[in-house]
């Protein structure tokens, strides 16, 4: 009975790791970037969250997020001030593999925690609104920071104006800024 029980239990967590590497898979199988590239942007991401979250004074006084697309990496979030701000420009820059910094820090205070909810539910609006537009939502990266809304990803011009008109008619959405890398 035990032996049983033992088997349905390793079997379940073999599926629910076979579950998470399809959707894995899915993810990266949609995007328009090389599996390289893909590997490439997320090892930047971690390194840049690693210099924040290893500073004591980036970690507790500022609220940073960073995404690369091809090296060319997003920094968005708060910091209180121009020192904390060029701090972590510096330090981004200096991370292998990164290309470009197209730094949108914003001068204020860290956002509480509402925000960041209510910039979650923006973010999850916006992606469902692309879904049902003409446009292919798995090519662009969606990111909402104090009701700002980023828009990145490799895409044509036309998908670009349409993702950005899509964003802007998002009630609560106050800006939408386009980063994208148009082929």
């Amino acid at each position: 009975m035990m032996a049983g029980l033992m088997a349905t239990l390793l079997l379940q967590g073999c599926a629910a790791a076979l579950v998470a590497g399809a959707a894995g898979t899915a993810a990266v199988a949609n995007d328009r970037r090389t599996v390289g590239a893909y590997i490439d942007d997320e090892n930047i991401e971690l390194k840049i969250t690693g210099v924040i979250s290893s500073d004591p004074e980036l970690r507790t006084k500022t609220h940073v997020n960073a995404v690369s697309i091809n090296g060319e990496v997003l920094l968005i979030g708060q910091a209180p001030g121009e020192a904390l701000r060029a701090k972590i420009l510096s330090e981004t820059q200096k991370i292998q593999g990164v290309r470009k910094v197209n730094n949108q820090i914003r001068l204020m205070t860290p956002t509480r925690l509402s925000t960041r909810t209510h910039d979650t539910w923006l973010t999850s609006v916006v992606k469902s609104k692309l879904f049902g537009a003409d446009v292919d939502s798995s090519a662009i990266k969606v990111v909402t920071e104090n009701s700002e809304v980023f828009l990145m990803g490799m895409v044509s011009h036309e998908e670009g104006n349409m993702a950005t008109e899509v964003a802007r008619n998002v009630p609560g959405v106050s800006r939408v800024v386009k980063v994208f890398q148009y082929r």
